[in-house]
């Protein structure tokens, strides 16, 4: 391998567009999770919300993707996406800004915080939207899974602090200020974001009698109609309803079945970022020997470890806590070296093997796809604990992530290349 290529794979945070992409992103992230835990505050004490507005609260993180994310997938293939990352930070900041106000004056109730949680959604989709098709007009094609590792460790990073340090600022500083300073580190992505040189041609004007449903339909029949793409997208919607499924069954059956404390229960859970970040590292090594197609079949392989052992593990609530908790962190850290292997690669692939014209429908046609996977999986699993009790659950999500596996294994993605895609800048 050249050894310049292999210091554009290096050196992603050395390119100055991809350093403010990189920086905005993860002051994003951080205060995502930092705030995610005043809001979970806010629901449980200060509105006192019930279990079904809990759960009202939690849908409306979803719904967005269920309702609008085929249109805006479209609309990323024709509108500014770096004036998109802008316009939507500015208006997270404008929305959480708003909530300490609401505190103050004493008027936050369920209603109100539904209209923000709701806002909210719709303003992530817009940025996720975007990002996704924009990352490929800032970095090489070479340099796409490094860069989407990048962005990966620096998420587990955030998700793995953010909580412990957004409920230390919590007991400090109190909600109001907590969002607040959420305000301002939306802002400041705003401006590392608008400061991002890129490159974005103007979209051809669409021709007379087509509207954006013809784009939405192209952008399906392109993504599953392609060689690669299709088992990518049809493996990761089975991905989907095997994670749906676990991470469903997952807290209650350690936490009641096998009556772990809650603390050993964040311990493990803290395992499971550590090797998210472990796979987000490796990953364009992986990628880069074996090939984007053989570093996405291994991930899906070794996601199914964890969970066949914890369906068969002779586990119980009598068994030793530091038995359970070493048994249950072994598999959270494989899980989420699993997901940090494949999610670079395959992200990296799809981004490197669409045209930059379709690149917003492709990935929204699949991300759409996969959260309307999980969001019947998660409701399919409440009937398969009540049929068939956690472990045997755990069991099925296992089978299912199986057969994501073999998706890619006995279609042509397996053998696919980082380096054999077209430039999707082109």
């Amino acid at each position: 391998m050249p050894d310049e290529e292999v210091r554009s794979r290096r050196e992603v945070l050395r390119q100055p567009a991809f350093a403010l992409f990189w920086s905005a992103a993860t002051l994003r992230a951080f205060g995502g999770s930092i705030a995610g835990v005043a809001f979970q505050v806010l629901i449980v004490t200060v509105i006192d919300a019930t279990p079904l507005q809990i759960s009202v609260l939690s849908a409306l993180g979803v719904v967005p993707y269920l309702f609008l994310g085929l249109i805006i997938g479209a609309l990323m293939d024709r509108w500014r996406r770096q004036r998109t990352l802008v316009l939507t930070s500015i208006g997270r900041a404008v929305v959480l800004a708003i909530i300490p106000v609401l505190l103050l004056t004493g008027t936050l109730g369920f209603w109100s915080l539904a209209a923000v949680v709701l806002t909210l959604g719709v303003l992530t989709l817009f940025a996720d939207s975007a990002a996704q098709p924009l990352l490929p007009r800032i970095v090489p094609r070479d340099a796409l899974v490094m860069a989407n590792a990048r962005l990966g460790q620096s998420q587990t990073v955030a998700e793995t602090a953010g909580p412990a340090l957004g409920g230390t600022l919590m007991n400090l500083v109190g909600a109001p200020l907590l969002f607040a300073f959420d305000a301002v580190i939306n802002a400041v992505a705003a401006l590392l974001q608008w400061r991002i040189a890129v490159d974005e041609p103007r979209a051809e004007p669409r021709p007379p009698g087509r509207h954006v449903g013809h784009e939405i339909a192209d952008g399906m029949r392109y993504t599953y109609g392609h060689r690669t793409l299709r088992p990518l997208a049809l493996s990761v919607h089975v991905w989907f309803l095997g994670n749906s499924i676990v991470t469903t069954v997952f807290a209650v059956f350690v936490l009641r079945a096998l009556d772990l404390p809650a603390w050993a229960f964040g311990i493990a859970l803290a395992f499971g970022a550590l090797g998210g970040f472990t796979g987000a590292v490796v990953a364009p090594a992986i990628g880069i020997r074996f090939g984007a197609g053989r570093a996405i079949l291994l991930g899906r392989a070794l996601v199914v470890v964890p969970w066949a052992v914890l369906a068969v593990a002779p586990l119980s609530a009598a068994t030793a806590v530091g038995v359970v908790l070493a048994v249950v962190s072994g598999a959270q850290f494989v899980y989420g070296l699993a997901m940090g292997i494949e999610d670079a690669n395959d992200i990296g692939y799809r981004q490197a093997v669409a045209p930059d014209g379709i690149q917003g429908r492709m990935n929204s046609t699949i991300r759409t796809v996969n959260r309307v996977v999980f969001f019947f999986g998660a409701l399919l699993t409440g009937v398969l604990m009540t049929a068939f009790g956690f472990a045997a659950t755990l069991g099925i999500g296992a089978a299912v992530f199986a057969v994501a596996a073999v998706v890619v294994l006995v279609s042509p993605l397996r053998t696919a290349r980082h380096d054999d895609a077209p430039d999707a800048s082109d």
